[in-house]
């Protein structure tokens, strides 16, 4: 697959940092799969069927951020290693809490870590370079999922599949609906040796083929979330958590709106750099 690769830079009273996360936001809503920091802004990959410039400059036209000046230059990539250009790109071991480190095959091993994940990341999105991974594997570390049956939803390199079985969860699904993130999850849990994962390939409406879950970890954005609610309630056991993440604080409001039309019961939250991951709950039966 061949992939466009656009190099941004802005001008903008807004620190980098924010003005980068909200623009990958924005670009992954229009078919950006992954993302890296160039020299003047972000650097975004998206497939070359799905780069549309118009609606493009429609983003960076209308972006939220009053003041910011965005430009871009784009060129036509053809498929290559990315492993190498990962590592060209200085994708580094990612260490969460002293437990857990994410690294790559061509990474030295780093004893002392009780789970060592390997993740070959390819053009898929959640290496946990990005707030919104690191957060929802903060939260897993916090479980106990042994016995437990768990869902990975928008499972991008599956980090959170093999995370979550590694932890001793009975039954594991990953699901995205991008291809190339579905063969990149086949690989990775090849690599941590965790085949009894399941893998499909699509959106949330593959969830019923493999039953209920006592935990689904849906980390995508806030318009699938939004659209997507309403499929992960019915697919969660009685007493079952829903961990959501991918928005803004700012979107709290709306995301706990849809969850209470369906009959979720919203709880606490972490953030960081503005990025949040959200914990909903199933009522129990009665």
């Amino acid at each position: 697959m061949n992939y466009y690769e656009l190099s941004f830079s802005y001008d903008s009273p807004v620190e980098r940092e924010i003005i980068s996360d909200v623009l990958a936001a924005e670009l992954g809503e229009i078919g950006f799969e992954s993302f890296a920091e160039g020299e003047n802004g972000l650097t975004g990959y998206v497939p070359e069927n799905l780069y549309d410039k118009r609606s493009l400059d429609e983003r960076i036209a209308t972006f939220p951020i009053e003041g910011t000046r965005i430009t871009y230059t784009a060129r036509l990539i053809e498929n290559k290693d990315w492993n190498e250009e990962w590592e060209k790109n200085y994708f580094k071991p990612i260490r969460i809490n002293d437990e857990c480190i994410i690294r790559a095959s061509f990474h030295e091993v780093e004893p002392g870590y009780k789970y060592d994940i390997i993740i070959d990341p390819k053009m898929a999105f959640g290496t946990g370079n990005h707030e919104t991974t690191f957060l929802m594997i903060s939260e897993m570390l916090k479980l106990d999922l042994r016995g437990k049956s768990l869902l990975d939803m928008g499972c991008g390199t599956a980090v959170l599949a093999i995370l979550a079985k590694l932890k001793g969860a009975e039954k594991v699904v990953a699901i995205d609906i991008d291809e190339w993130a579905y063969n990149n999850a086949r690989e990775n849990i090849r690599l941590n040796h965790t085949e009894e994962i399941q893998v499909a390939l699509g959106g949330a409406e593959r969830i019923p083929e493999f039953g209920r879950f006592d935990l689904i970890f849906a980390n995508i954005n806030r318009n699938i979330l939004l659209n997507d609610i309403s499929r992960y309630a019915p697919s969660l056991n009685p007493g079952g958590t829903l961990y959501m993440s991918g928005f803004y604080e700012d979107d709290i409001p709306a995301i706990e709106a849809e969850c209470h039309a369906n009959g979720l019961v919203p709880g606490t939250h972490s953030e960081k750099k503005h990025w949040v991951a959200l914990k909903v709950s199933k009522p129990k039966a009665d």
